[in-house]
């Protein structure tokens, strides 16, 4: 008579298996957590995860006691009456005024300028070498002969750090625009408007935007170099190129507004409301013909005696559109950069 068992539920017929119980091995456990190109990735980029946590953490303490300690201050001159600009000639408001403004330019004049480079700092130190040390060191033939496959390996080599660079500059352009939005824009010092030099790249998805590309632009970079040192220094120089350019565009990513004004003499012609980004201006003379600024340097006579001014700028209402509108240039110019780089990373193309 036959019978019929479960797979795995019927001891085998022969000499008794192995366990633990008579002194044989015991089963392997599965292991818990990423494995196979995952693991390596990121035990690969374990150093790069725990210096860019750090810096996050030491950063965001940063922000988050010159907001505290400017929120104090500006409550201490609210209580003693010193928050009206007509009451700073006074000692001791100068000493509360004083302390507020040296608040407001570590903000301007370190922080931000800080964080502008860090998309420039991202190409160099994790964008340009990913791929140049692979080359350099000759793993990348290696890894092309496993099952992998060189797409999969490529997307999980390029995910950690992107996910790293994502969420660290999510975090950072948070705090900077809460910082910047509530104790420096609608601080007792308000002299720095959203489209300057240094404030525009620390605001909304600028970090963001700025940070995946450059990171995308090192690795294709790298990737053409095959150097590790090469890959750093070209990569930095193509992240501030690539700004350079940008910022000479960015203009034009939104509508101007026109508007005439009556001439101003004691501001010098055109005057701009307040936060926005004025672009160009010039007057407007008696007969109709419009002059530019750059062109008064010439006729200076005719300019002083124009009876309207012109002006083209951006208001700070502005300054959302433009940055979503930039952000999202940035996005499909990172595709296409990791769209390059995949098709490069062919068998043929090693």
């Amino acid at each position: 008579m036959s019978t019929s068992t479960l797979p795995g539920s019927a001891t085998p017929s022969g000499p008794a298996a192995p366990s633990a119980a008579n002194g044989g091995a015991a089963p392997a456990r599965r292991r818990r957590g990423p494995s196979g190109a995952l693991w390596l990735v990121l035990h690969q980029n374990r150093p790069a995860i725990r210096s860019v946590a750090i810096l996050l953490v030491l950063v965001s303490a940063l922000l988050v006691a010159v907001h505290v300690l400017i929120q104090d201050r500006i409550g201490a001159m609210q209580q003693t009456s010193c928050d009206t600009p007509g009451s700073w000639e006074g000692i001791d408001c100068q000493v509360q005024f004083g302390r507020v403004e040296l608040l407001t330019r570590l903000f301007t004049d370190i922080v931000q300028p800080a964080v502008t480079v860090v998309p420039v700092l991202i190409g160099m130190f994790l964008g340009g070498p990913l791929l140049a040390q692979e080359y350099e060191r000759g793993t990348v033939r290696l890894v092309l002969t496993q099952s992998v496959g060189p797409r999969r390996w490529l997307l999980t080599r390029l995910a950690v750090p992107g996910a790293t660079v994502l969420v660290a500059t999510a975090v950072l352009a948070a705090l900077t625009s809460w910082v910047w939005w509530s104790d420096i824009y609608h601080g007792p010092v308000a002299f720095d408007p959203p489209f300057q030099g240094f404030t525009y790249p620390v605001l909304g998805l600028a970090p963001v935007a700025w940070s995946l590309f450059g990171l995308a632009l090192g690795v294709l970079v790298g990737q053409l170099l095959r150097r590790t040192v090469a890959a750093v220094l070209v990569s930095g120089v193509a992240v501030a190129v690539a700004q350079a350019v940008v910022v000479a565009w960015r203009p034009f990513f939104w509508p101007l507004v026109e508007e005439e004004q009556p001439y101003n003499r004691m501001m010098g012609g055109f005057v701009k409301p307040a936060g926005s980004w004025l672009v160009e201006n010039g007057v407007v003379r008696a007969d109709g013909t419009r002059l530019m600024r750059d062109q008064c340097f010439e006729a200076t006579s005719a300019c002083d005696q124009a009876p309207t001014s012109w002006g083209q700028y951006h208001p700070a209402s502005h300054l959302v559109p433009i940055q979503l509108v930039e952000a999202g240039l940035l996005l499909v110019l990172t595709a296409l950069v990791v769209t390059v780089v995949l098709r490069r990373l062919t068998r043929a193309g090693v």
